[in-house]
């Protein structure tokens, strides 16, 4: 008897589960397995090999589990029609850089036509950057807890409304207000790259999202353009009405916008992200995964002590720092590229400046034809700082393209120093504001990729509230320490890029090559590695 039982036990082991029931949702303590014995059958599977790149055939796709994650469906689905739909309708939400270019047409327009002195119309700029800074820790928040898409369809809307309304601003007190809600608004409008960014599978990521990146500039063109038409006719009012048009169109397309499916998976709503993900599948022809979606409720969502958990301190402080080094710089030249102009060289602009200080504060100089087309010569070298970071972002990581950008902006700033020629001095302030407009753009994808879902927005959100600080402080080095010394000036654009090329190095996650992470309770990456990435783990 004792022999029998030894040789059954020799016996190999095949185990069946019933269809439909995966060992992640046995909760009643019946694994939904029995073991049935088999004399002669191998226990060990031959295995399969498949070459780069190929997909896994679908007899083979969960072989011992029937579930899968929202990550997994994204990967699977790839990119479609749905995805060129998205990207056209957040594109519009981001083309609100109409509404930030027109500050530089409005204000000498206001000086003139009301008599504002120099003090009043640098506060009608300022106050609209106070308006975002304020705001974007908000939105974030609002997008963590209730939808990316309920926080950007709020924010455009509001944007929109303050903006048209902006137009009929009787007095200056009025239009100053109104400006400033218009930027508490704007401060929600970079959540649309939060809500693109979680439709993206990995591969086609990075490129897309600097692609959107590209309806800001076209916003920027657009609006020189339509000044150059609307201001000589219509005025200043109608420019601002007709500065809505994106976000309007944008207000009437974005029934269209499903609520992101990573959001809905951590809200515990299973059977919406389900059908956005089958709606997905659908107008792109692909394919949804066999197998059950795996729900990851999390309750506490969009919470700012999730940004400073051991595993994302150093991060989001590091983030926080570049991202205010990479508007403090950006907005700087553009400040700087006026005054260079006029003066010719650097050498020559303390004399400038002593000239500039004899007139009167209500001198009055209307923008000319010759104006106008500085400004778009300006705004076109954002389009090669695009197709740079298009070009190297996915060959050497997001942290080595940050921290190339920054260098590359330092040294130009450097080479500022000697007394150049115009052209010479024009190939400079192109070259370092299309490389600083890149790194801008390289930390819009990375920074939604190294956050997880529950903190996503609120990630972003922060990140350009910090942005908004540079931008405010920036007119003090810009304009005020240049009249004391413009080597002064030079040197502290060009330290803070070195320093915030450094701290890029110092990032502690790269997420080239990486899914995103859903959970903020899991470590970075636990979840999911990349289909598309080599590395162990």
């Amino acid at each position: 008897m004792e022999e029998d039982l030894f040789q059954l036990k020799q016996l190999p082991v095949v185990k069946f589960r019933r269809t439909g029931e995966s060992s992640r949702s046995d909760e009643d303590g019946i694994s939904g397995e029995h073991e049935v014995q088999i004399e002669g059958v191998r226990t060990e599977l031959e295995p399969v090999e498949l070459g780069d790149g190929a997909a896994v055939p679908k007899e083979f796709a969960n072989p011992t589990d029937d579930t899968f994650m929202v990550e997994d469906a994204v990967e699977a689905i790839g990119f479609g029609k749905f995805q060129w739909k998205l990207s056209v309708i957040t594109g519009l939400a981001w083309a609100n850089a109409m509404e930030m270019m027109i500050l530089s047409i409005l204000a000498p327009q206001l000086h003139c036509e009301w008599r504002l002195p120099s003090w009043q119309v640098a506060l009608l700029t300022s106050v609209v950057f106070v308006g975002m800074m304020s705001s974007s820790t908000l939105w974030g928040n609002i997008s963590d807890q209730y939808g990316r898409k309920t926080g950007l369809k709020i924010s455009v809307l509001w944007t929109l409304y303050y903006g048209i309304l902006s137009g009929f601003a009787p007095i200056y007190s009025w239009i100053l207000v109104l400006r400033g809600l218009v930027g508490f608004g704007i401060g929600g409008v970079p959540q649309s790259v939060t809500l693109y960014a979680e439709f993206l599978p990995m591969k086609a990521r990075a490129k897309c999202i600097l692609l959107i990146e590209v309806f800001w500039a076209l916003g920027t063109v657009f609006e020189v353009l339509l000044a150059v038409v609307v201001m000589p006719t219509l005025g200043w009012r109608w420019l601002l009405i007709l500065s809505a048009l994106p976000l309007l169109l944008f207000a009437g397309l974005c029934f269209w916008l499903p609520e992101s499916a990573r959001y809905d998976v951590l809200s515990g709503n299973q059977e919406k992200a389900l059908a956005t993900l089958k709606r997905i599948a659908t107008e792109n022809g692909a394919p949804m995964p066999l197998g059950k979606l795996v729900i990851s409720r999390q309750e506490d969502r969009g919470k700012m002590r999730d940004l400073f958990t051991p595993h994302f301190r150093w991060t989001t402080l590091l983030l926080w720092f570049i991202w205010f080094s990479n508007a403090f710089s950006y907005y700087g030249l553009v400040l700087l590229t006026t005054e260079l102009f006029q003066a010719g060289d650097v050498c020559s602009i303390s004399s400038r400046r002593q000239e500039v200080k004899a007139k009167c504060s209500l001198t009055c100089e209307y923008l000319t034809e010759e104006d106008y087309t500085d400004l778009l010569w300006t705004t076109l070298s954002e389009f090669p700082g695009v197709l740079v970071t298009l070009w190297i972002i996915d060959r050497i990581g997001r942290k080595k393209t940050m921290a190339l950008s920054f260098l590359v902006f330092s040294f130009c700033s450097l080479l500022l120093f000697l007394c150049v020629g115009r052209n010479v001095l024009t190939v400079l302030l192109f070259i370092a504001r299309a490389f600083i407009s890149g790194g801008f753009q390289a930390a819009y994808v990375y920074t939604p990729e190294v956050y997880p879902t529950a903190t996503r927005a609120l990630g972003l959100g922060t990140c350009s509230g910090m942005a908004r600080v540079g931008a405010l402080i920036t007119p003090f080095i810009a304009q005020v320490m240049l009249e004391s010394s413009v080597y002064l000036t030079l040197v502290v654009y060009s330290g803070c890029c070195l320093l915030a090329a450094l701290a890029s190095c110092f990032l502690p996650i790269e997420t080239k090559g990486r899914g995103l992470q859903e959970s903020s309770h899991k470590e970075w990456g636990q979840e999911m590695v990349g289909r598309g990435s080599h590395s162990p783990g």
